[in-house]
């Protein structure tokens, strides 16, 4: 995605390569392979439908790891900006957020989180997407995974 403006509809990130040509090759590769099983059913064609498998699944999971890492980075990140940020009445429930809501906060600007957090802690708003939804002035992530 292009630096610059973001918002609810435009701040999720697809790398092309990844997202429209790796994947996609790997998963039609574990089809072809399972085709060839069934075709010529040998243990030579298990092993590569095995392998394909395998190769889809790495791909997937490299993904889903390296995005596990950020997210506790951003914990970390907005649990340092709220401290900053909220009145100290607050400050003792930090630990009350959960790491989705922490994520999504990352979005707002510094003159809403206070607010959004609030209504988090008043059960108004308890999933990353409300959150996300509800943030006026974005605050753009480009390092996102």
């Amino acid at each position: 995605m292009a630096e610059g403006t973001q918002s609810y509809k435009s701040h999720r990130r697809y790398v092309p390569a990844y997202h429209f040509f790796a994947l996609p090759i790997l998963g039609i590769n574990v089809i072809v392979e399972a085709v060839g099983l069934v075709r010529s059913p040998t243990l030579y064609h298990a092993w590569l439908v095995l392998f394909a498998l395998a190769l889809a699944v790495f791909a997937f999971f490299a993904r889903v790891m390296a995005a596990r890492v950020q997210d506790r980075v951003i914990r970390v990140e907005e649990r340092m900006r709220l401290g900053r940020l909220l009145s100290e009445e607050l400050h003792g429930r930090i630990e009350e957020l959960r790491p989705q809501q922490l994520v999504a906060l990352r979005f707002a600007s510094d003159e809403e989180l206070p607010g959004l957090t609030r209504r988090i802690f008043d059960g108004e708003l308890t999933k990353a997407e409300q959150i996300k939804k509800e943030i006026t002035t974005w605050r753009p992530d480009h390092l996102r995974m």
